[in-house]
C-alpha cells in the first residue's frame, strides 16, 4: 500500500519540476513583453529582477516572517518542553538548533523559516503550546526540522517570489498594453494576443504552481519528520487538534500561511477544484497517510 513514505522521491522530483515551470514562466512573460516592444533589454531584466528578488527575500526572510506575526525568543527556562523536544530531535536530525520563537496566538500553529540551516528558525504559538502532549509536540517540531533540513525555506522563497513576480508582470503588461500607445511592434499581431492571453492566464498558473509545491513539501515534511521520531501518531494527533480550531490566527497573511504546519485562516473542509487553491494537502488526506504509513513498515524489534 503506497504511504508518505514511499512517495518521498515523488514529491522531490514533481516539486522541482514545478519550479522549473515557474522559471519558465518567467522568461516566457518576459520574451513576450520584450518581443512586443521590440526590446530585448526588457527579457534581461525581467531574469534579473526576478533573481534579486529571489536572494533579497531569501536573505532575509526570517526577519520579515518574524515581525509579521510579532514573535519573540523563547528562553529555555519558560518553555523548557520546546526547547527539550528541538534540541534532542536536532541532535537526532544532524541539525544545528534552529533559534525558538514564541507567537502569542491562541490558535495552534507553528513554521519554520530562515536562510539555512545554520541560520533557522522554528516558531510556534502559545495555543499549540498549551494543547499539546509531549508526543505530540515532538511531531510538530519534528515537522519544522523537516523543512530545515530539506531546505524548504529555499523553495518557499523562490515561489512566493515567483508567483508575485509573474503577477507583477502580467499587470505591466495589461496596464501598458492599453494606456501607452509608444514603443510598440505594432506587426506583431500574434504576438500581441499571445501576450494577452498569457498576461490572464499566467498569475493564475503561477498561483496553482505555488498552491501544489506547498502541498508537496508538507506531505514531504510529515514524512520526514515521521521518520524521525519514529512514531507518525503523535504528528496525526497533533493535526488533528490543530485541524480542531477553527479561529483564525490574528496575525494570519497570505504571503506566509504556506509556511505554518496547518492554514493559519479558518479551516474549511472544501472538495473539487477549492482543493487547487489550498496551500496545504487536506488535513484528513495527511493524517490518513501517517496513520498508515507503519503499517508497512517492517517490524520494529524491542
Amino acid at each position: 500500500m503506497p504511504n508518505l513514505y514511499t512517495h518521498q522521491e515523488e514529491n522531490i522530483i514533481k516539486t522541482w519540476g514545478f519550479v522549473a515551470l515557474f522559471f519558465i514562466l518567467v522568461i516566457l512573460i518576459g520574451w513576450i513583453v520584450s518581443v512586443y516592444y521590440a526590446d530585448p533589454a526588457i527579457l534581461l531584466m525581467a531574469v534579473f529582477f526576478a533573481i534579486f528578488l529571489n536572494i533579497f527575500s531569501y536573505w532575509f526572510s526570517d526577519k520579515i516572517v518574524l515581525r509579521l506575526h510579532k514573535a519573540k525568543l523563547a528562553t529555555r527556562e519558560e518553555y523548557f518542553d520546546l526547547w527539550n523536544a528541538a534540541e534532542n530531535l536536532s541532535i537526532a536530525a544532524g541539525l544545528p538548533m534552529p533559534r525558538l520563537y514564541v507567537i502569542d496566538d491562541v490558535a495552534p500553529n507553528a513554521f519554520a523559516t530562515g536562510r539555512n540551516k545554520n541560520h533557522a528558525v522554528v516558531a510556534v504559538t502559545t495555543g499549540l503550546l498549551s494543547i499539546l502532549d509531549k508526543n505530540e509536540l515532538e511531531g510538530v517540531v519534528a515537522h519544522e526540522l523537516a523543512h530545515i533540513g530539506n531546505r524548504d525555506m529555499l523553495l518557499s522563497t523562490i515561489v512566493v517570489v515567483m508567483a508575485g513576480f509573474i503577477a507583477l508582470i502580467s499587470d505591466f503588461f495589461l496596464r501598458s498594453r492599453f494606456f501607452n500607445s509608444r514603443n510598440r511592434n505594432q506587426g506583431g499581431g500574434v504576438v500581441l494576443i499571445l501576450g494577452l492571453a498569457l498576461a490572464i492566464l499566467a498569475p493564475i498558473a503561477a498561483t496553482l504552481i505555488q498552491m501544489a509545491v506547498s502541498r508537496k513539501r508538507e506531505f514531504l515534511a510529515d514524512a520526514t519528520g515521521a521518520l524521525l521520531t519514529r512514531y507518525p501518531e503523535g504528528l496525526a494527533a497533533a493535526l488533528r487538534k490543530i485541524s480542531s480550531y477553527s479561529s483564525p490566527m490574528r496575525t494570519a497573511n497570505n504571503a506566509t500561511a504556506h509556511l505554518f504546519i496547518s492554514n493559519p485562516f479558518a479551516s474549511e473542509k472544501l472538495s473539487g477544484l477549492h482543493k487547487l487553491f489550498l496551500t496545504h494537502p487536506p488535513v484528513e488526506e495527511r493524517i490518513a497517510a501517517l496513520t498508515g504509513a507503519r503499517s508497512s513498515d517492517e517490524p520494529r524489534s524491542n
